[in-house]
């Protein structure tokens, strides 16, 4: 456990040292020992990329044990402080779920509102902040400083269910920021402007998910550290961005 704590605090610590912390998004024990050998000082594993590596599909296709073996795997093959994306949660009891990202070797933990075991339905803001909360105190009891990254998929849902999408967002960004969080992740940030205004609302580290060549929707790598953001991971784009320049490769060889 002491190692446990140890890499919880020093990842911690990252999202406050006034840089802007890049953690390389990982599938499998192969691209999580590349990253570590290009230098990178955290890790973080997608969902997405976890279940194309496993054959199964992202939105909780993956069972919680699928997740953890998978995890874990990434988590033994790199000495670096990894956060995992554990979805909505997969319908485990916050302590519970604690427990076992921490077993598995995380110290941190990525967690959205749509709840895909229940049709994609989106948790009520409230809702979706208690169970941060919960597993904030889950992991305080424990001792750990893990670096719970509540995430919004309220610019993704859209219109379609929200009168003002931004405006919703950064509400539930708000509402986990009090309950605990240690970095907030609302997906999909349109613009330079919407970055702006979500900074301007939260005083918890942001995460933004960039490609590792394109950069974002709200501004480049640059102008992410210029404009503040503390956080960026690849989400699925880092796998993606290798599929071209695979196929490059083998194509010469192929029949």
């Amino acid at each position: 456990m002491s190692d446990i704590q140890t890499k919880a605090s020093e990842l911690l610590r990252l999202h406050h040292t006034g840089e802007t912390l890049v953690l390389p998004t990982v599938w499998d024990a192969w691209s999580a020992r590349a990253a570590a050998d290009a230098g990178f000082l955290g890790l973080s594993i997608g969902s997405h990329p976890l279940a194309d590596s496993r054959g199964q599909q992202d939105g909780e296709g993956m069972t919680l044990d699928d997740a953890l073996d998978g995890i874990s795997r990434i988590c033994a093959s790199v000495d670096l402080p990894v956060t995992a994306d554990v979805e909505s949660g997969y319908g485990t009891p916050a302590a519970e779920l604690v427990e076992r990202v921490l077993e598995a070797g995380a110290v941190g933990i990525n967690v959205e509102d749509t709840v895909h075991g229940e049709g994609g339905r989106v948790r009520e803001v409230a809702e979706h902040a208690d169970y941060i909360g919960a597993l904030r105190q889950a992991a305080d009891a424990a001792g750990v400083e893990l670096v719970i990254n509540a995430r919004t998929d309220a610019l993704v849902h859209g219109t379609e269910k929200f009168a003002d999408p931004l405006a919703e967002a950064i509400t539930r960004m708000q509402a986990c920021e009090q309950a605990g969080a240690r970095s907030l992740y609302p997906v999909r940030l349109p613009d330079a402007a919407a970055l702006r205004g979500m900074l301007d609302a939260l005083s918890t580290p942001l995460n933004v998910t960039a490609h590792p060549v394109d950069g974002s929707m709200s501004g480049s790598f640059e102008e992410l550290k210029a404009a503040g953001v503390q956080r960026i991971t690849f989400g699925p784009l880092l796998q993606m961005a290798l599929g071209d320049p695979m196929a490059q490769l083998l194509r010469p060889w192929a029949p």
